[in-house]
């Protein structure tokens, strides 16, 4: 028996359990080839507006990754007998490209530095040294990290944080005080953006946007999120699909036994083999942190293991 109190918080579990159910432990496994015994998802270049790749039947870009039930769907994701899966995946990309972007001081030392950028924010934002910042400290850095550069309000941070909105506006303050680099690279690309009627990727790919004029305020402050979310996100949709194909070319010409076998973001998974595990490591990392010359480094974490979870 359970109280009134529990039971809202039973029946969101449930509803999650039910969903990771019906949206992959019963709809995955009659999508397997016969011929291959494998899944054969397809990917789509023009899905998504930011450049992103996106896929259907299944669509991979969506396998969950936190929480414990949910990240036991990728156990489900094994390699063929013998071989192992490799996951390399960039570190914070999108929060580079807007080092790079803004030149902000205080990131581009940071990400030079190597350091915790959460953790970096999180002391900046409450004016206190680095090592007296607790998890919770760092977890709230992180929800304003991403959030402020995808043009989340005070009330939208307020709810994810679980904090009253004044406070999460003194939050914002604090942040954009600190990092006033990527305030003006947000002013700059919304002005510049309704001056042009678009935004441009790193590789100069174009969207258009012209609710940036619009007179329905609600419309108007979309396509301003839109604009830095477009350079920011498409940006990295750049990297990824041009070190793919620098991956890909190196594979050809390596004689290594790898194949690239899934893209997700700003991750890639290769099936390999234990021999070539380390070898794979080398080049993959070496290509994918080449790929561009930002004003901070690109970095690549690899794993390895024989599913899908263990390698990320």
């Amino acid at each position: 028996l359970t109280s009134h109190h529990e039971l809202p918080g039973q029946v969101l579990a449930w509803r999650k359990l039910s969903k990771l159910k019906s949206t992959y432990i019963d709809a995955l496994p009659p999508l397997v080839d016969e011929t291959t015994g494998r899944i054969h998802p397809v990917f789509h270049q023009l899905g998504a507006a930011t450049g992103r790749l996106s896929a259907s039947h299944p669509n991979v870009q969506n396998i969950p990754i936190r929480g414990a039930e949910g990240a036991r769907i990728r156990e489900a994701f094994v390699p063929a007998e013998g071989r192992i899966l490799l996951s390399a995946d960039y570190s914070q990309v999108e929060l580079r490209i807007v080092a790079h972007y803004s030149g902000d001081a205080s990131l581009l030392e940071a990400f030079r530095e190597g350091e915790d950028i959460h953790r970096r924010t999180a002391a900046a934002v409450a004016g206190i040294p680095a090592d007296e910042v607790t998890d919770e400290l760092r977890a709230r850095a992180k929800a304003v990290n991403f959030g402020i550069i995808y043009g989340s309000s005070a009330f939208g941070l307020a709810q994810q944080l679980g904090i009253a909105a004044g406070e999460a506006q003194e939050t914002i303050d604090a942040y954009f005080e600190r990092y006033q680099g990527v305030r003006r690279f947000l002013d700059e690309t919304t002005a510049k953006a309704k001056e042009e009627g678009f935004v441009r990727t790193w590789m100069g790919r174009r969207r258009y946007l012209p609710d940036l004029t619009s007179r329905n305020r609600v419309l108007r402050q979309a396509a301003e999120r839109m604009a830095t979310n477009t350079v920011i996100q498409g940006t990295a949709a750049d990297l990824i699909k041009k070190a793919m194909v620098d991956v890909s070319d190196a594979l050809a010409e390596s004689g290594l036994e790898a194949t690239m076998i899934l893209q997700v973001h700003d991750e890639l998974v290769f099936e390999t083999t234990e021999a070539d595990r380390e070898a794979l490591s080398e080049l993959v990392r070496e290509r994918m942190e080449q790929v561009a010359s930002l004003d901070v480094p690109l970095t690549v974490d690899v794993g390895f293991g024989p599913s899908w979870r263990e390698a990320h």
